[in-house]
C-alpha cells in the first residue's frame, strides 16, 4: 500500500464518523473541524466541489483529499521549521520526510484544485496551490516557529492567528526601519572601532550577531507599550560591551577608559573584575516617551550561572516594588547555543517558570547561535536538534530566526514580548548567526573550523545586507548608511580622544539593585561591631504565643498537637526556647518590625529534621496553616519547598537577596553537605561580588553540619571550604551553640546599615538536645556573641583550654561534667569569621596557668575549621594544637560502631592529663637524640 492509499484507508472512517458527529451537533466536534466541514458543506451546496465524486470505502475522494491538505496544513505547522532559511552561512541539514506534496498524499496536479481545508488558514476556499504558499512563507522563510508541542490550544492558536494572518512577514513604517539600521549601524561600528583602536585586546566581539542589538531595542520599546517599567537582563561576555554601550547608554568614554586602564584606583579596596564581567544600571526613554529602567547583571566566565541570579532579582521587586504585579517588569536571558544546550543550570531555571516561590512572569530568552563553543563543533556538543530543545521541557515556544534578517528577528521578538506578556509564560529566540573571529580576538579559528571560516571570511555584516535589502525597497537614500557610519565613527573617535586626555576615569556605581538607602559597604570596624538586636520580654512572649496558637475547630495531627503544647509550655512556663523556637521568633521579631523574611529550599516548611514546622498540613485536607501569618504583621513571610536543586535556587535566592536587603532571604541545604552542588554560585558570586562589582548582599545560607554516625554525605557542610574562601571581610561564617545566639545573629542581619552573606552551620541532633536551650533573657538582653567564654570555669585551677565550635561543645561539656574536670576551660568559637582574635587573645591571657590550648572539632584534621586557624595563629602569641580526626580523604565513615569509636577517642583525647613543660622538653630532648642516632 502506497503512502497515499494508507492515509485515506487510515482517516475514511474517522473521518466519517467526525462528519456524523458534527451533523448531530456541531459544538461536539474540534473548533477546527468545525470550521473544515462547514466550507465542505457550503462547498457542496454551492456546487464547488474540490475534487472528483469518487470513493473510498463510502468517503467521497474529495473529503480525503480535504483531509490531506489539512495534514499539509498541520505537517508545515509541526515540521516547517526543518526546511526554514535561517543559517546565514552554512547549509542546513536534509529530513526526511520532507515537505513535498507527495508526503502528504497530494500532487501537482492537485495545486489549482479548489480545497475548504483552506479555511484552517484563514483564506476560505481557495486553491492548494495557494493554501502551500502562505504555509511556504510563513512556516519556512527566515523564521522557524515550533509551538506545536504546547498542550494548551488557546496557545498554539494565538501564535497561528498572528503568524499565518501576516505570513511571518514583518511590516515596518519607514522610520521604523531606519531605525532598525541605526541600531545595527551602532552595533557594527562600535565592533570596528574597538578592534581597530584596541588591537589585540580582548572585548568578545558581537560581530555575526550584530543583529542583537535591534533586537533588543525593539524588545524594550515593545514592552514599554505593554507596560513593562523594568528590564533584567542578564547575559555573558560575547557582545557585551556591544550591549552596555549600545542598549544601556554606559558612555563610551566610561568603556574606552577601561580598555585603557584608567578606570582603576591603587588605592581602591575591591579587587574589580574584566570590563566584560562588569554590570550595569540606567534608565532609557522609549519612543513613545516612556522611561524603562534597565539592569545588567554582573557576571563570571561561568557561562549561564547569571541566570537564576537574574530571576531572583525579577522576584524580589515583584514583590517589593510591583507588589506582585509581574507585567511590569520582565528578565531577558541572552545565552549562548553551546552553553544553553551544555549547562544544567538553563535547565534547573526553566523548571522554576511555574512554580509559586520562584515564577517571574516568563522569561525572553535570545540565544546567540554562533554554530560554535570555544572551539567545539555544534555536532559534538549536543544530542538534540537544535541548542534550544531544552525549552520544550516547559512547553515554551521557540523561534529560529536567521541573524542577517533584522527585521524578521524584530517581528519576532515583538511578538515574543506580546506572548509573555499575555500568558505570562518563556518564550526562546534562536538566533542563528556566526562568530566573525575565533573565542576572542586573538584566537584563531581555522585551526578547527577551516571551512566554516572560510564562508565566514566572506559573508558582509547584518548591516550592509539590511542596508542593500532597503536599497532594492527604495525605503531609505543610498548615502544614509554611510552618513550614519561616518557621524557614529566620529563621535567615537571623540570620546575616545577626551578618554586619553584625562589621568584617571571613575565612575559612580550604585552598591545595591534595590531602591533602599543608607545601605553602604562596610569598614572593617563596621562588621566587627556589635548590633543592638535584643526585644523586650514583652514582645518575645507575645510573638511566641502568638506562633504556638493553633486556631480551634481543626483536626491536627497528635505529634503536631504535642509539639506546639510543647512550645506552648516554653513560653507560657519554663521560659526555656528550643532552637526552632529561637529561630521562629527571629523571623517573628523581623516580620512585626516590617521586614520582610522569606525561606525556601528542600522541605523548609517542615524542616529536614522535622523542627521548624513553620507550616502545618492539616490531615485529610492537605489545607495549610502558617502561624507565622497571624502575627497580623504587615511585612510578608514567604516560606517555600523548593524543587531538587541546589545551583538553580542558591543563585535565584542570591538574586532576590541582592535586590531587596530590606527583607531576610535565607536558602537552607536539606544537609549542608549538598551545597556543593551550588559551589559555583559561593566562590563567583557569595564571596567574591562584593570585591569584584561592589555589591553588597545580606542572603543567608542555613547548612545542617554536625557528626552523627550519618556517613559521609550527611555529615559535613566543608566548613573548611568556606573558611578558604575567607578575606577581606567578605563574608560571615558562624556556627552557633545557642537558639538566642541564633536568633541574635539572624537580627543582626537586618539590624546594621550594610549587608553580607552570612554562612551558619546548624544543627541536627542539637534540635532537640535538652540542653541547647535558652533562657528568656538571653533574647532580650545583649546581642550575638562571636565567642563564648567558659563561664563555669575558675582561670586559676584550668591547665588547659579546648576551644571548639558547634555540637561537639555539648559533648566536651559532658566529659567536663561528668570527670568534675575543673582544670579544663571550654571556650566556643561561635563566628569563625570574621575570626574573633581579639576575643581569643584574651581569653589566653585571662587563663594564664594553662600549659595547653587545644583546637577540637570533630572533623578529619584536613578539613573543618583547623586549616584556617592553623594558618591564622601560626606566628601569633596563641600556639594552638588540634586534636580531631585523622586526614582522611571522605568527610566521615559509614560505620555507626567506627563513628562511635572515633567520637569517643577525640573527646577523651581532649581530656587527658595535661603535658608539663618540663615533660614536653624532654620530650622534644629525647625525638632529637633519636633522630641523631637514626642518622649515625
Amino acid at each position: 500500500m502506497d503512502r497515499h492509499n494508507y492515509i485515506n484507508s487510515g482517516n475514511a472512517a474517522y473521518i466519517n464518523s467526525l462528519y456524523e458527529a458534527y451533523q448531530q451537533d456541531p459544538e461536539s466536534v474540534d473548533y477546527g473541524w468545525q470550521k473544515f466541514f462547514e466550507g465542505f458543506d457550503f462547498g457542496k451546496d454551492t456546487g464547488l466541489q474540490s475534487a472528483p465524486e469518487a470513493t473510498t470505502g463510502g468517503t467521497p475522494e474529495h473529503v480525503l483529499k480535504e483531509i490531506n491538505v489539512l495534514n499539509m496544513i498541520n505537517g508545515y505547522r509541526s515540521r516547517g521549521h526543518l526546511f526554514t532559511h535561517t543559517n546565514p552561512v552554512r547549509d542546513r541539514r536534509k529530513y526526511y520526510p520532507g515537505k513535498e506534496l507527495e508526503t502528504f498524499g497530494l500532487s501537482e496536479a492537485d495545486l489549482d484544485t479548489v480545497f475548504n481545508a483552506g479555511v484552517e488558514v484563514g483564506l476560505g476556499q481557495a486553491k492548494l496551490r495557494d493554501i502551500r504558499q502562505l504555509l511556504e512563507d510563513t512556516y519556512c522563510q527566515s523564521i522557524g516557529a515550533e509551538y506545536k508541542y504546547i498542550r494548551n490550544p488557546i496557545k498554539t492558536k494565538w501564535f497561528e492567528d498572528r503568524m499565518e494572518r501576516q505570513r511571518n512577514q514583518p511590516s515596518f513604517s519607514i522610520d521604523e526601519k531606519k531605525r532598525i539600521l541605526n541600531k545595527l549601524n551602532q552595533a557594527v561600528v562600535f565592533e570596528s572601532f574597538l578592534g581597530t583602536k584596541f588591537l589585540g585586546q580582548k572585548r568578545f566581539s558581537l560581530e555575526g550577531a550584530e543583529s542583537l542589538i535591534p533586537a533588543l531595542d525593539s524588545v524594550i520599546e515593545k514592552g514599554s507599550q505593554l507596560g513593562i517599567e523594568e528590564f533584567t537582563i542578564g547575559m555573558a561576555h560575547r557582545g557585551r560591551l556591544n550591549v552596555l554601550a549600545n542598549i544601556l547608554n554606559k558612555t563610551y568614554k566610561e568603556i574606552f577608559s577601561e580598555f585603557e586602564g584608567k578606570n582603576y584606583d591603587l588605592d581602591s579596596p575591591f579587587g574589580g573584575d574584566v570590563k566584560y564581567h562588569l554590570g550595569y544600571s540606567t534608565d532609557v526613554e522609549t519612543t513613545i516617551g516612556k522611561k524603562v529602567h534597565l539592569s545588567l547583571c554582573p557576571n563570571p566566565s561561568h557561562l549561564e550561572a547569571v541566570d537564576p541570579v537574574v530571576e531572583g532579582l525579577t522576584r524580589a521587586k515583584i514583590d517589593g516594588k510591583y507588589l506582585g504585579d509581574n507585567k511590569k517588569i520582565a528578565p531577558i536571558l541572552i545565552h549562548g547555543d553551546a552553553s544553553v544546550a551544555g549547562q544544567g543550570i538553563v535547565y534547573e531555571v526553566l523548571q522554576m517558570e511555574k512554580l509559586d516561590g520562584y515564577k517571574t512572569g516568563g522569561t525572553v530568552h535570545l540565544v546567540i547561535n554562533n554554530q560554535i563553543g570555544f572551539t567545539t563543533n555544534y555536532k559534538d556538543a549536543r544530542s538534540s536538534t537544535y541548542c534550544t530543545d531544552v525549552a520544550k521541557t516547559v512547553l515554551s515556544p521557540v523561534f529560529h530566526v536567521n541573524g542577517d534578517d533584522a527585521e524578521a528577528l524584530v517581528y519576532v521578538v515583538n511578538m515574543a514580548m506580546e506572548y509573555r506578556q499575555e500568558f505570562s509564560e518563556d518564550v526562546f529566540i534562536d538566533i542563528l548567526c556566526y562568530r566573525r573571529y575565533g573565542h576572542n580576538e586573538s584566537d584563531e579559528p581555522k585551526f578547527t573550523q577551516p571551512v566554516l571560516y572560510k564562508a565566514i571570511e566572506a559573508h558582509p555584516n547584518p548591516r550592509e545586507i539590511y542596508n542593500q535589502k532597503l536599497l532594492a525597497q527604495g525605503s531609505v537614500d543610498a548615502s544614509l548608511a554611510k552618513e550614519m557610519e561616518k557621524s557614529f565613527r566620529d563621535l567615537l573617535q571623540e570620546k575616545l580622544n577626551e578618554t586619553k586626555s584625562v589621568e584617571r576615569f571613575t565612575e559612580t556605581k550604585p552598591m545595591f539593585a534595590g531602591a533602599w538607602e543608607g545601605l553602604h559597604l562596610a569598614t572593617q570596624q563596621e562588621v566587627a561591631a556589635p548590633a543592638d538586636t535584643a526585644i523586650s520580654e514583652a514582645e518575645l512572649l507575645e510573638i511566641g504565643k502568638t506562633l504556638t496558637d493553633l486556631p480551634a475547630g481543626k483536626q491536627y495531627f497528635k505529634k503536631i498537637e504535642k509539639l506546639f503544647e510543647d512550645r506552648r509550655k516554653m513560653v507560657n512556663e519554663t521560659h526555656s526556647f528550643d532552637w526552632a523556637m529561637g529561630e521562629l521568633m527571629a523571623y517573628g521579631s523581623l516580620l512585626k518590625e516590617g521586614h520582610p523574611v522569606r525561606l525556601s529550599g528542600e522541605d523548609v516548611k517542615r524542616g529536614t529534621f522535622s523542627h521548624r514546622h513553620a507550616v502545618i498540613t492539616l490531615p485529610d485536607t492537605d489545607e495549610e496553616y502558617t502561624p507565622m501569618n497571624a502575627l497580623g504583621a504587615e511585612a510578608k513571610f514567604s516560606i517555600y519547598n523548593s524543587l531538587l536543586s541546589e545551583y538553580g535556587v542558591l543563585g535565584y535566592e542570591y538574586g532576590y537577596a541582592l535586590a531587596y536587603p530590606d527583607a531576610l532571604t535565607i536558602w537552607e541545604a536539606q544537609f549542608g553537605d549538598f551545597f556543593n552542588g551550588a559551589q559555583i554560585i559561593v566562590d563567583q558570586y557569595i564571596v567574591s561580588a562584593e570585591t569584584k562589582w561592589q555589591r553588597g548582599n545580606g542572603l543567608v545560607m542555613l547548612l545542617p553540619h554536625g557528626y552523627e554516625g550519618q556517613g559521609p554525605e550527611h555529615s559535613s557542610a566543608r566548613i573548611e571550604r568556606f573558611m578558604e574562601l575567607c578575606a577581606d571581610n567578605n563574608i560571615q561564617v558562624a556556627n552557633c551553640t545557642t537558639p538566642a545566639n541564633f536568633f541574635h545573629i539572624l537580627r543582626r542581619q537586618l539590624h546594621r546599615d550594610f549587608r553580607k552573606p552570612l554562612i551558619v552551620f546548624t544543627p541536627k541532633s542539637l534540635l532537640r538536645h535538652p540542653m541547647c536551650v535558652s533562657k528568656l533573657e538571653e533574647f532580650t538582653q545583649g546581642g550575638f556573641q562571636p565567642l563564648i567564654d567558659d563561664n563555669s570555669a575558675d582561670a586559676a585551677q584550668v591547665k588547659r583550654v579546648l576551644f571548639c565550635t558547634g555540637k561537639i561543645y555539648y559533648e566536651l561539656l559532658e566529659k567536663q561534667q561528668s570527670d568534675k574536670r575543673a582544670d579544663v576551660a571550654i571556650v566556643r568559637l561561635e563566628q569563625l569569621y570574621p575570626t574573633p582574635v581579639k576575643q581569643m587573645e584574651e581569653v589566653k591571657a585571662k587563663y594564664n596557668q594553662a600549659q595547653d590550648f587545644f583546637w577540637v572539632q570533630e572533623e578529619p584534621e584536613n578539613m573543618g575549621a583547623w586549616p584556617y586557624l592553623c594558618r591564622k595563629f601560626r606566628k601569633g602569641d596563641l600556639q594552638l594544637e588540634v586534636i580531631s580526626r585523622n586526614e582522611a580523604a571522605s568527610t566521615a565513615t559509614g560505620y555507626a560502631k567506627q563513628h562511635s569509636a572515633q567520637q569517643m577517642q577525640i573527646i577523651s583525647k581532649a581530656f587527658e592529663a595535661p603535658v608539663s613543660q618540663q615533660q614536653k622538653q624532654d620530650i622534644k630532648e629525647t625525638t632529637k637524640k633519636m633522630a641523631e642516632t637514626n642518622a649515625d
